[in-house]
């Protein structure tokens, strides 16, 4: 039977992931991203992004050590904005990782699914430089399409020959739980595989100033006080940039290649409950935990970790301590909590794929990472901090929240946990 002939009879079609790759601030590739991670290593600093020095913001998360002409041809360097630099680079990591076997699948039982909110900010300033400087004649034709939302989609799905169903999310933050969401309803209708994900370069100047409007973005000058979720001292978040990239293939399939299956996609859950308006926030997204959890067939005792939104506002992180409260009941004060991208920064849609990278590797390697700075907690959460934790993790609650409204609840299982 072909990959995308009728849903396999009988049962559904489970969703796992087999591949990752993560680009971010605190590290390329996975090993180099979880060391930094399980230790709370912060690698916020001071931002020097070109252009976007004197900004009044002061403090964000920015990728070192990257060299996308390592990794991407020269004439995709040329077409493509850092964006999706990061997201070919993010992709090559997951399928090496997951040793799919695309020349030998139909092209067609592959599909691309992403999430951006930022898009190729970096590509379109220097382009409309250009118009503005010296005429249309200096405009590149590669404009038209590498400042879309949709580029990295396009790009990574033509240049892996993948001719399946293909999509990019443009919800807010949430779009990074909502694309993977997204890859398993696919899988579930056919796909074999979906490479999926989310990745940002928001922080080149013509970025910056589109964020300069959100009262929510953090204006502190030093990285030790700029990201303090449910803290006293929260002001806001830090902006960051990079992502994460998955392989997420058909059970069935990936247990007769025989690859190590590193997570389960187990359950989703979204809602909408309006820009900015924090304290309804809290409705929402304690409603999207319990539909992720109906979702999922878990109970909420079942949530060993939850991987926070930490949006650093104090009515938001407020609402989000009650969300977790309400959707979890009693367990809610006492499953760990963590936000490691108080490290790297908060990175729009890539953001809470990072947080579902970290959430794998924890189940992976049975310790919650700390949110590093923060120390006084002022929420009866138990949030982590300091240092890592270590637990038998079974099953990963990731939340996020878009500053547009969207609310997104993701529930994972390791190996393990899904039997």
């Amino acid at each position: 039977m072909s990959a995308l002939s009728a849903r396999t009879s009988g049962h559904a079609r489970g969703a796992v992931v087999t591949g990752l790759g993560v680009i971010a601030p605190n590290g390329v590739g996975t090993d180099a991203f979880w060391k930094a991670t399980r230790e709370g290593i912060s690698f916020l600093d001071r931002l020097t992004r070109r252009g976007s020095e004197n900004f009044p913001v002061r403090v964000a998360g920015q990728i070192r050590g990257f060299d996308p002409a390592t990794m991407i041809e020269e004439r995709l360097l040329v077409q493509t904005d850092r964006f999706t630099h990061i997201a070919l680079a993010a992709a090559d990591l997951a399928l090496e990782d997951s040793r799919l076997p695309v020349d030998t699948l139909s092209p067609f039982a592959v599909g691309v699914v992403t999430a951006a909110g930022s898009g190729g900010g970096e590509f379109g300033q220097r382009e409309l430089q250009q118009l503005y400087g010296k005429g249309p004649r200096h405009v590149g034709p590669f404009q038209s399409i590498a400042w879309f939302y949709a580029a990295s989609t396009g790009q990574v799905s033509i240049r892996g020959g993948f001719k399946g169903p293909c999509g990019v999310l443009a919800d807010d933050e949430a779009g990074g739980l909502d694309a993977l969401a997204h890859a398993r309803r696919s899988i579930r209708h056919g796909a074999d595989a979906i490479v999926v994900g989310a990745t940002e370069a928001g922080l080149a100047p013509y970025s910056m100033v589109c964020q300069l409007g959100w009262p929510e973005l953090s204006r502190a000058r030093e990285a030790g006080r700029a990201y303090l979720p449910f803290t006293t001292d929260a002001c806001g978040f830090v902006p960051g940039e990079g992502g994460a990239m998955f392989v997420v293939e058909e059970e069935g399939a990936a247990r007769r290649r025989g690859v190590p299956i590193r997570g389960f996609i187990s359950g989703h859950g979204a809602t909408f409950t309006g820009a900015s308006r924090w304290e309804r926030s809290r409705e929402g997204l304690a409603r999207a935990i319990r539909v992720a959890l109906e979702d999922a067939e878990c109970a909420p005792e079942e949530i060993d970790v939850v991987f926070a939104d930490a949006l650093g506002v104090p009515e938001a992180d407020r609402a989000e301590a009650l969300a977790i409260a309400d959707a979890l009941g009693r367990h809610g004060t006492r499953v760990p909590v963590t936000a490691p991208k108080t490290g790297f920064g908060r990175a729009h849609c890539a953001a809470p794929a990072l947080d579902v990278a970290a959430a794998v590797l924890a189940m992976e390697h049975r310790m919650v990472p700390p949110t590093p700075y923060v120390t006084d907690v002022c929420h009866e959460l138990d949030l982590v901090t300091r240092s890592p934790r270590p637990a038998e993790l079974r099953c990963a609650l990731v939340l996020s929240r878009g500053l547009m409204g969207y609310n997104a609840a993701l529930v994972l299982r390791g190996p393990e946990g899904d039997m």
